[in-house]
């Protein structure tokens, strides 16, 4: 979830199987792609993680907070979204709004975003101001809670009360994830409740909560930074210890484990909105991210709608016109995942009519598995995807980042795309056995006081 707009990343070139800070030609499609890093780990905790990339002048900073709103708790929800707005408000060094106007003196940019599992902040920029970078995020992760106050808090809170109206609210649809994932997940577990949190919550919190929150997470050990672009290594790790070195280690963390859940029949709900297309939304569980079947289901998602000839997308939009979208996707986080469908009727068309096609088409991909064109272009298309978003020194720099924190590795990136060309079309098939023809939640989102176009409860033998 961003918090602020614009931040567009900056910078140049993959680096494939070289040596640190030298750069090579493309790889073959059997050459080892690698993307060279050297990691540091600081007294306090802090992990730096340092790519050379001299392709451009340009360098971004990028820092992982591993909290996220699974890290919450019932009743204190959207504390983690709350502060990636808060950490722009100013620290003892820098007062509001010097992080941003000295930034853009410098000819950089920054944002941040929030989801389940973590909290990042980045900037990018000229190499050149890389001091600065590093200086104004050293001094909101250790000098920040002396300049915070219940005016800021309160200002904030109120920013994201608003966030939340424009996109939750009232916004045509906007109620369908948290309603969804309410039905989902039991009350008590970490991916229950939406990421921006309720208004009861937001309202709750006390000046105190939010310093106890920072004071928990906001910590050297419990954060990871990636500078990459063109700089070295070892004045990059110089900057670092000099600016964040004496920021003292917060507490060590224990993360709860909640135990798989798993739904024991259909799960159904209609909500009347202001909308005037009825649409659908199936959700079912599925694996968290880096297992076994993640990459199975995705590719699953892509060939049922990831192009205009995918199974779904061709029969309900082109073929019938009984859809003006549909889209699919699996969702592996840290905790649990969750995989997707979701389709928007035509005008005139009722939910049961998308219904019919969604399941058939599920239930033949079941039955019979994925072409081998299917399955080509699905692994083709994410592969052009996996490498168009490393063109950049920004999405590599956040790739390694992920990486470091997901499998603790930070070049994680021959094995990510490993695992998508291992996926076979029997793999395929037996994903979708396995988990899309199970249980399931089912939401319809219908114009008010048309609860007659709602999805219908499936029918078993």
């Amino acid at each position: 979830m961003e918090g602020r707009t614009g931040a567009a990343v900056a910078g140049l070139a993959l680096v494939v199987a070289a040596p640190l800070g030298a750069q090579s030609s493309p790889p073959s499609p059997s050459a080892p792609l690698e993307v060279p890093y050297v990691i540091d780990t600081l007294d306090n905790g802090l992990t730096l993680i340092v790519h050379e990339d001299h392709s451009a002048p340009v360098v971004t900073v990028n820092v992982w907070y591993h909290v996220g709103s699974g890290d919450e708790k019932l009743g204190r929800t959207g504390f983690a979204h709350l502060f990636e707005h808060l950490m722009f408000m100013g620290s003892q060094h820098a007062p509001y709004p010097e992080f941003d106007r000295r930034l853009e003196a410098a000819g950089a940019n920054n944002n941040g975003s929030t989801n389940e599992d973590r909290t990042n902040y980045f900037e990018s920029g000229p190499a050149n101001a890389l001091p600065l970078m590093l200086w104004l995020e050293a001094d909101r992760m250790g000098w920040m809670l002396p300049t915070m106050d219940s005016a800021k808090v309160d200002l904030q809170r109120d920013v994201v009360k608003n966030e939340r109206r424009q996109g939750v609210d009232n916004q045509p649809y906007g109620r369908a994830n948290e309603t969804i994932i309410a039905m989902l997940y039991p009350k008590e577990h970490p991916y229950s409740w939406p990421v921006i949190g309720s208004m009861v919550d937001l309202s709750a919190a006390s000046l105190e909560d939010v310093k106890d929150f920072f004071r928990r997470y906001y910590a050297p050990n419990n954060a990871s930074i990636v500078v990459a672009g063109d700089v070295k290594a070892d004045d990059v790790k110089a900057l670092v210890e000099k600016y964040f070195g004496a920021i003292p280690r917060g507490p060590a963390i224990q993360r709860a484990q909640p135990v798989a859940v798993k739904l024991t029949g259909d799960t159904a709900a209609v909500l009347e909105d202001r909308v005037q297309l009825p649409r659908l939304y199936y959700t079912w569980h599925t694996v968290k991210g880096w297992e076994p079947n993640d990459a199975a289901l995705s590719l699953a998602a892509y060939i049922l709608t990831g192009a205009k000839n995918a199974r779904l997308t061709q029969k309900m939009v082109y073929d019938q016109q009984i859809a003006s979208s549909v889209f699919a996707y699996q969702d592996g986080k840290r905790l649990d995942g969750d995989f997707a469908v979701v389709a928007t009727a035509r005008p005139g068309k009722s939910l049961p009519e998308l219904q019919q096609v969604i399941d058939a088409e599920i239930a033949r991909l079941a039955a019979e598995g994925p072409t081998a064109r299917e399955l080509e272009q699905a692994k083709n298309s994410y592969e052009s995807g996996f490498l168009s978003s490393l063109e950049r020194v920004g999405g590599k720099a956040n790739q390694l980042n992920a990486y470091y924190y997901q499998i603790g590795e930070p070049d994680g990136f021959q094995r990510d795309l490993e695992r998508y060309r291992a996926v076979t079309a029997a793999d395929v098939q037996r994903v979708v056995r396995e988990y899309l023809s199970g249980p399931r939640v089912v939401l319809s989102i219908v114009p008010e006081g048309r609860r007659d176009l709602a999805a219908r409860p499936r029918v078993t033998p």
